[in-house]
């Protein structure tokens, strides 16, 4: 194969993108040219570009070497690699961000939760031992995680901390995945009905319904009444805790 990635002349190749020949990608990673053919073979590197009979890496497939390499020290297989490395690129693109947030076509929408990038390999440092495929899948579904090349986008810093830390605390990532699910249920009809009140009582020209307020009003209104309603949904959660964790009254 070595007359595949010789270009004549030792010409570099044209263009403002970085590329590597076999020998020189492998060199980069720190592998042997067997190794990176047999990741090849495995498909765990995207197909290099071809110019006639000579194979050209990027940047992208040395990010991708680095990673093989940090999951490989964290204890992950190749085989798991590879699930994962599927996973990802079968996920969600970084593009539905927006609508993973909130936003819509217009630009009225807004979040308060701040995306984090991160690496393959940041991620498993997150929760050692639980970056599964199944863990992946649920994630990329529940629309916690994006893809963005060779980077992930977590859609919120909250909740990535409270997850990474009810993992350190015993709790399985694929409880917390399932929770989060379950949550999201009852956040959506907190907001339902939380946007139908703000929309009837506080919005200009209030209506009976959410949509039939300027949208743009609408999202004025919740931006100033919002953190009374999330000051509404905590007091109440808090008071709700406590009463299941109170031991109960004599004689009852």
């Amino acid at each position: 194969m070595s007359e595949h990635e010789a270009e004549p002349g030792g010409a570099e190749p044209r263009g403002t993108v970085r590329e590597y020949r076999t020998e020189e990608l492998a060199d980069a990673a720190g592998i042997t040219v067997r190794t990176l053919r047999f990741y090849r073979e495995r498909k765990l590197l995207p197909p290099p570009r071809r110019e006639g009979r000579i194979a050209w890496y990027d940047d992208h497939h040395l990010a991708r070497l680095r990673t093989i390499a940090a999951l490989l020290d964290r204890g992950h297989t190749l085989g798991g690699i590879a699930e994962l490395t599927a996973a990802f690129e079968n996920g969600r693109d970084v593009n539905q961000l927006g609508e993973l947030l909130g936003l819509d076509g217009d630009g009225l929408g807004w979040s308060e939760e701040t995306p984090v990038r991160l690496t393959p390999e940041e991620l498993a440092d997150y929760f050692a031992g639980e970056v599964t495929p199944e863990n992946l899948a649920a994630s990329l579904d529940l629309g916690y995680l994006a893809v963005d090349g060779d980077e992930i986008v977590h859609v919120s810093r909250r909740l990535l901390d409270v997850s990474s830390a009810l993992v350190r605390e015993g709790v399985p990532l694929a409880v917390v995945l399932e929770t989060g699910r379950r949550v999201r249920e009852h956040a959506e009809a907190l907001a339902a009905l939380f946007t139908d009140l703000i929309a009837t009582h506080a919005a200009p020209a209030g209506a009976a319904a959410a949509d039939a307020v300027d949208p743009e009003s609408l999202v004025k209104a919740v931006d100033r009444l919002r953190p009374l309603a999330k000051s509404v949904v905590e007091a109440e959660l808090s008071m709700a805790m406590d009463r299941r964790l109170r031991p109960p009254a004599a004689g009852s």
